[in-house]
C-alpha cells in the first residue's frame, strides 16, 4: 500500500527506529539463543571464556558428539521446510478436518502431532539417513559442531522431569480451563447488562488483579493447611488437605487471573453488536443458545488471546506454585530455580540450563500455531470504540 509523500517518515527516522528494533530484538533472543547452545555442550566448552569453544564445542566433538556438515544442512532444511508447512499447510488442515465449534481443541491436536513428528524426524529420521553418508564423505562427513543431548537425557529421564512437566500441564489447563469458563460467561453477561453495575464491578476487578500475589497467597495460605478439619464436618474421613495439592495453586492463580479475565473479554463482547443477539433470539434461540451458537463463534480470537495470558500465567508462575506445592508436585518454574539454588557441579548446572531452555519450547510451539488468532484478537480488542 504506498503511503502519501506528506506521511513518509524521514530517513534519518527509519534508520534510527530500525537500528531500535534491531537492538531490541538482539538484546531479547540472545540470552535464549545462548543458553540454548549451551545446553548441548559438556561442562567444558558450555562454560569456557571463549565464545568460539561454546559455539563450535571441540570438548563435546572430542568425546564423538556432533554434527556433521551434512547433518546440519539436513537439519536446517527440515527445520525450513517444518516452518513452512507449520503456517501454510497446517493451518487449512486444521480447518477442513476439525468440526465446528471444536476449532481449539483442532488446534491443540494438531500441534501435539506435528510437534511428535518433529522430533522424530530430527532424531530418529536425520541421524537413520545421514550416519551410513558421513563415512563416504571424507572431510564434509567429520563432526564440525559439537553437540550433545546427554543433559536432555539426565534432566528428563534421570531427575524425572517429565513428572514436573505433567504437574505444569494440569496447573496451567485447570486455570485456562475454568478462567475462560467463568471468564467468557461473566463478561459476556458484563457486556450485555446495559448498567453502571457492570463498569463498577469491572473496576473493582482491576484493582483485586493489581493486589500483589503474596497478599492473596498469605489470605489462602492458612485455609489451605486447615482444610481437612474445615471440610472434616461434610466430608469425614475423605476431607483432603489441599495445601501441597495441584488444586490449591489452581484456585489461587484463577483468583489473581480471572479479573484480568474478564476485563478483555467483555471488552471483546462489547466490539460485537448485539443485534446479533436479538436476530437469534428472534430465530427461536434462548439466551445460552444465541450465545454458544452465534456470538462465541465470532468470539474464538479474543478467547484465544485471553487463554494465552491465562496460559502464560499459569505456566511461568513461581511464587504461588513454590508456596503452595510441595516437592512431589511441583511444576517446572520452581523445580528448575531449586536445581539452579542447590550446591552443584558444572554437569548440574548444565542440567539445569537444558530445563530452562525446555519449558521455552511449548510457548514458541503456541504462539507459532495461534499467530492469527492472536493477533486478530489483540487488534479487536484494541479499536474498541
Amino acid at each position: 500500500m504506498s503511503v502519501p509523500k506528506s506521511m513518509e517518515k524521514p530517513f534519518w527516522l527509519k534508520l534510527l527506529s530500525n537500528g531500535f528494533l534491531s537492538l531490541w530484538c538482539l538484546l531479547a533472543a540472545f540470552p535464549i539463543a545462548w543458553i540454548a547452545i549451551m545446553s548441548f555442550k559438556t561442562p567444558f566448552d558450555a562454560f569456557s571464556p571463549n565464545p568460539f569453544n561454546v559455539i563450535f564445542g571441540p570438548a563435546t566433538r572430542s568425546l564423538g558428539h556432533g554434527l556433521t556438515t551434512l547433518e546440519i544442512a539436513a537439519g536446517l532444511a527440515l527445520a525450513y521446510f517444518l516452518v513452512v508447512l507449520a503456517l501454510r499447510w497446517l493451518p487449512r488442515q486444521v480447518a477442513h478436518y476439525t468440526p465446528a465449534g471444536y476449532g481449539a481443541f483442532g488446534w491443540l491436536v494438531a500441534a501435539l502431532l506435528f510437534g511428535f513428528v518433529a522430533i522424530i524426524l530430527f532424531l530418529v529420521v536425520i541421524p537413520a539417513v545421514t550416519g551410513p553418508l558421513n563415512p563416504l564423505l571424507g572431510p564434509l562427513g567429520r563432526d564440525i559442531l559439537g553437540l550433545t543431548t546427554e543433559h536432555y537425557e539426565a534432566v528428563w529421564i534421570d531427575r524425572n522431569f517429565v513428572r514436573n512437566f505433567g504437574n505444569s500441564m494440569l496447573v496451567t489447563g485447570g486455570v485456562v480451563a475454568i478462567s475462560l469458563t467463568v471468564g467468557t460467561l461473566a463478561g459476556y453477561g458484563l457486556a450485555r447488562s446495559g448498567t453502571d453495575l457492570a463498569f463498577w464491578l469491572l473496576i473493582v476487578a482491576l484493582i483485586f488483579r493489581a493486589l500483589p500475589h503474596s497478599v492473596l497467597v498469605a489470605g489462602y495460605l492458612p485455609v489451605f493447611i486447615k482444610s481437612a478439619e474445615i471440610l472434616r464436618p461434610i466430608l469425614g474421613e475423605f476431607a483432603p488437605t489441599l495445601y501441597g495439592k495441584p488444586w490449591a495453586v489452581i484456585i489461587v492463580l484463577v483468583s489473581i487471573n480471572q479479573p484480568f479475565t474478564i476485563w478483555m473479554l467483555s471488552s471483546f463482547f462489547q466490539n460485537i453488536p448485539s443485534e446479533l443477539d436479538e436476530a437469534a433470539r428472534v430465530d427461536g434461540c434462548s439466551h445460552f443458545e444465541a450465545f454458544r451458537r452465534v456470538i462465541m463463534p465470532v468470539m474464538w480470537p479474543g478467547v484465544i488471546t485471553a487463554g494465552l495470558f491465562s496460559f502464560l500465567l499459569a505456566y511461568n508462575d513461581f511464587l504461588v506454585t513454590s508456596l503452595l506445592l510441595d516437592a512431589r508436585n511441583m511444576t517446572m518454574v520452581p523445580a528448575i530455580a531449586g536445581m539452579f539454588n542447590r550446591e552443584t557441579t558444572a554437569s548440574d548446572e548444565v542440567q539445569a540450563i537444558a530445563a530452562a531452555v525446555s519449558i521455552t519450547a511449548p510457548l514458541f510451539v503456541l504462539v507459532l500455531v495461534f499467530q492469527k488468532q492472536i493477533v486478530s484478537g489483540l487488534t479487536a480488542g484494541a479499536v474498541k470504540g
